[in-house]
């Protein structure tokens, strides 16, 4: 009878535990998001920046210019309802003070985000840029990674490198990449994405050559799916082990490129998988600091956002974001 006694003690203390153990468990969001021509609304006489200016084909002026930002800013801020992520890779920004008009709006500007940026030889102006939360990211070095194509005329956007430390226990590893797109037909133009796995691939095993169990993170607009050349072959992320041995990269969104029309680009009616976020093994066989499960990749396709790409005032964007959430206790 006396045991009687003790269950709802008993249940107490399980509760109690089970809260404790959900407080100690920290999470970080890393979101890769094409934001489709980020333009301001100033002639800038070094970028093709024609077509979004007041007198331009789009009309660009200070009210679309501020709705984009406080679409894109309300997005973000959405993808995880219980905080601002930690880590944004942007692609298709004119400069670092849109980034910087971004991080600004209300719905963004508790996270205190800061910024980095390196212009790239686009032809169109565009760069990558990534976003980070100062308190929660510990900034180390960043450089940007130029890609020789084979056309020496062409010029494609830089790779973004970013080394930092995530709330303060683990290295992470950063490529922000936006390769060349598929004018002109998608095999016509795989060559160029070839020559953009090639050079992330070397760069990538130089830090391998330091440390094998090094952190990396690799996301962006690919212009290819989880299954191409450039992506499965060359980059060699294809998510195949071989001989059971563990795999250096792994593609988070290989598996949802592979289960049914689904994608984070809508082309013509058909789905694309052209934004991808891939991961080395460490987060997964790793037995402190943040880890990842394999179906930890996540597109973030709201009825907003897909409204969105509706709209004549050129949309919120024409990509949705992607994101991932690391966790430890």
């Amino acid at each position: 009878m006396r045991f009687l006694y003790l269950i709802p003690l008993i249940l107490l203390s399980l509760q109690l535990f089970s809260q404790e153990k959900e407080k100690q468990e920290i999470n970080f969001t890393i979101v890769s998001f094409n934001v489709e021509n980020l333009f301001d609304t100033i002639d800038d006489p070094h970028k093709n920046d024609n077509v979004f200016l007041p007198e331009g084909k789009k009309k660009w002026n200070t009210y679309k210019y501020q709705k984009k930002l406080n679409d894109l800013a309300n997005s973000i801020s959405s993808i995880n309802t219980n905080e601002l992520p930690e880590i944004v890779g942007l692609c298709e920004v004119e400069n670092k003070k849109v980034v910087e008009d971004l991080i600004a709006q209300s719905s963004l500007k508790k996270g205190k985000y800061s910024v980095v940026h390196e212009e790239s030889p686009d032809v169109r102006g565009i760069d990558n840029a990534l976003i980070y939360r100062s308190s929660k990211f510990k900034y180390l070095l960043h450089k940007a990674i130029k890609i020789n194509l084979p056309d020496k005329k062409d010029k494609t956007r830089n790779i973004l490198y970013v080394k930092g430390i995530a709330d303060k226990t683990d290295t992470l590893h950063i490529f922000v990449n936006h390769w060349s797109s598929r004018i002109g037909g998608m095999e016509e133009s795989e060559i160029k994405r070839v020559y953009a796995a090639l050079t992330l691939r070397r760069e990538v095993d130089s830090i391998f050559r330091i440390n094998h169990n090094a952190k990396i993170v690799i996301l962006g607009d690919l212009n290819d799916e989880p299954t191409n050349k450039s992506i499965f072959t060359i980059l060699q992320a294809n998510n195949k082990r071989k001989n059971q041995e563990p795999l250096e990269l792994y593609n988070l969104m290989y598996d949802i490129h592979n289960n049914g029309n689904v994608g984070s680009y809508n082309y013509r009616g058909t789905w694309n998988m052209l934004d991808n976020l891939i991961v080395s093994q460490d987060f997964f066989s790793v037995t402190s600091g943040f880890k990842l499960k394999y179906d930890s990749g996540k597109i973030f396709n709201t009825d907003s956002l897909k409204e969105s790409k509706k709209k004549d005032y050129s949309g919120l964007s024409d990509h949705f974001p992607v994101y991932m959430i690391l966790t430890k206790q």
